[in-house]
């Protein structure tokens, strides 16, 4: 019988009942502190292991620790969730502060015990009891080098519970206090900033450009105390790199990406010898929209007026369908997710912009969060979301501490989800003017990932090697920006927003500094993995899933090296996805050239 899909909002009631003041949501808050501080003792009282036989006490605190990460973990994406459907939630803004407490509080508690864990030998941790966390045990050894004092590491986690993340929380909240004025048909429409931001893939030039203008004119008012935050976030991560000893900014970046620098710098290289298909794709979208340059806020402008309307439920039996092609468990873990209302997908006001999956580990479940306004757009959206939640569903049979996959492979997991949708999309056009309308789109994602995010990835570089120097102005944030991307574009876009370090959230969460290159890396190894899928078929996904189990516990290269037999520390395997993304730029221009002629 087919399934129907309805605009539902997500039931987040089966997690936790209420708005976030639930009994449950309390007393999981205060068991995770009663074992915090049990765990606390334990270390204290143990503080090391000295014989073979006690890594079976080992190994049962190692799965305690797992299952308090998890629980962490519980609370935050609650919170997180709460917050997206009504940003004004003031037991969900309580909440948040609670989350944010008890990850410091967990943080503090894991510094000690890596502390234990650094002064095992080789022999110890080799051994059967703890094989299946042989890889953490290893990382947590690097780590443990890098730690202060228990008091420092204490001091530390305690200003950040109530300063470095309350600068990232502050960000979020003006950017949505946010409101612009957009003509739309005659009439003044008052836009949030996603709304607004939205409006940069509106057919009519005129909205695309006064959208466009009234966020760069919003954004000049808090010029200054944007630059104050972001100023305070990068300040606080130097102060505290330089305290670990850590010189270079990428260090920790890299390090959390399990990713050598071998790997971020020979998928640069490749990304910059390779681009200019892309410059080439810019210039022609260019003269097609009777332009000498593109324009910037013409960059996400539909080529033609062709856009494929897309019913939700129509989209969601196409998604499946794809799905189907490509495995079984892929699709039926989709249908369940719909089933079990696990996606928030309604157009209405007084809800985040910012689409996202929220996993919830403790009952091996996710959210997805996101606005369907029947385009083609949404529903890739909608699949990326997808991607990232089978990910978790990977990880369902994993023990807590080996669940922690790095954020380059998460964009991997969800843009492969999005690629086998968006190709099939294309494949299935109907037209040649529709065709070209979803080979944009396509390209516009590639383009994406190699210049601006290249771009991003500048900016970040240069602004934290200058922030050691001191405190950086609005104007000289501006000129950094422009900069980065005018050589990331390598000239071909005309009025680039120097402002747009204020309005990418990225550069504000404080969990995660550079958060551009894994969406580069993801993108690209999406594309080997879409390689391997077309060629494998059906047989792929058992390998996939396995790839994705072992995202947690593995470096990216050797998990690169075991499941697709790539080493992707050399260039030859990143310009082998920049050839594929090429011919997409081809068959653009070539049935471009058909059309015209």
């Amino acid at each position: 019988m087919k399934q129907t899909i309805d605009f539902k909002k997500w039931d987040l009631n089966s997690i936790f009942p209420g708005s976030g003041n639930s009994t449950e949501l309390a007393t999981l808050s205060e068991w995770i502190e009663t074992e915090l501080s049990l765990l606390e003792n334990q270390l204290a009282a143990v503080s090391k292991f000295t014989t073979i036989e006690e890594t079976h006490k080992l190994s049962n605190l190692l799965e305690k620790v797992g299952e308090l990460q998890k629980a962490v973990s519980q609370i935050s994406s609650f919170a997180t969730c709460l917050l997206a459907e009504n940003p004004s939630n003031q037991h969900a803004k309580v909440l948040q502060g609670t989350s944010t407490k008890l990850k410091a509080r967990f943080s503090t508690v894991l510094q000690k015990f890596q502390k234990i864990v650094s002064e095992l030998d080789k022999e110890f941790l080799q051994s059967s009891a703890l094989k299946d966390y042989s890889f953490v045990l290893t990382q947590w050894q690097l780590e443990a080098a890098l730690q202060l004092s228990d008091e420092e590491e204490e001091l530390i986690a305690m200003l950040a519970v109530d300063g470095f993340h309350s600068w990232g929380q502050l960000y979020r909240s003006i950017l949505e206090d946010i409101r612009v004025i957009v003509p739309i048909n005659g009439k003044q429409r008052k836009c949030s900033f996603g709304q607004a931001l939205g409006y940069r893939s509106h057919p009519n030039e005129e909205i695309r450009k006064k959208a466009f203008l009234a966020l760069e004119s919003e954004l000049a008012k808090k010029e200054d105390l944007l630059a104050h935050i972001l100023n305070r976030i990068v300040g606080f991560r130097i102060q505290t790199d330089q305290k670990h000893g850590i010189q270079h900014p990428l260090s920790m970046p890299l390090k959390d990406n399990r990713m050598k620098a071998e790997t971020l710098e020979a998928m640069w290289q490749a990304v910059l010898e390779h681009k200019q298909p892309f410059v080439d794709y810019l210039n022609y979208k260019a003269a097609l929209l009777g332009k000498e340059k593109l324009l910037s806020h013409d960059f996400w402008a539909p080529i033609n007026d062709k856009n494929p309307s897309v019913g939700y439920q129509e989209g969601i039996d196409f998604m499946l369908r794809q799905f189907a092609a490509f495995g079984p468990k892929l699709e039926v873990f989709a249908r369940s997710a719909f089933a079990n209302n696990w996606v928030e997908s309604a157009k209405r006001k007084n809800k985040s912009s910012i689409a996202f999956c929220a996993g919830f580990p403790l009952t091996g479940e996710s959210r997805i969060f996101m606005t369907f306004d029947g385009s083609m757009t949404s529903l890739l959206t909608l699949t990326h979301e997808l991607g990232h939640a089978f990910h978790n569903y990977a990880m369902n049979s994993v023990n807590g501490l080996n669940r922690n996959y790095p954020l380059s492979m998460a964009e991997s997991a969800s843009t492969f989800a999005e690629m086998i949708v968006l190709n099939a999309a294309i494949e299935n056009a109907a037209t040649t003017e529709e065709k070209l309308f979803l080979l944009d789109e396509k390209i516009k994602r590639s383009a994406m990932n190699f210049m601006n995010l290249h771009g991003r990835f500048l900016f970040e570089e240069r602004f934290y090697q200058k922030r050691k120097e001191g405190v950086l102005s609005a104007g000289e944030l501006n000129t950094l920006m422009f900069d980065a991307m005018n050589e990331a574009h390598q000239g071909a876009m005309d009025s680039i927003s120097s402002r747009s370090w204020m309005s990418t959230p990225h550069f504000y969460i404080t969990s995660s500094p550079f958060y551009n290159f894994p969406y580069t890396f993801g993108y690209l190894f999406s594309v080997s993995l879409y390689v391997k899928a077309l060629d494998e078929g059906k047989n792929f996904e058992p390998k996939y899933l396995a790839l994705l189990r072992d995202s947690g516990s593995m470096a990216i290269e050797d998990l690169a090296m075991k499941h697709l037999g790539e080493d992707i520390t050399e260039k030859t395997f990143w310009k082998k996805g920049m050839d594929h993304c090429a011919k997409d730029v081809e068959e653009f221009i070539r049935l471009s050239f058909i059309k015209k002629s």
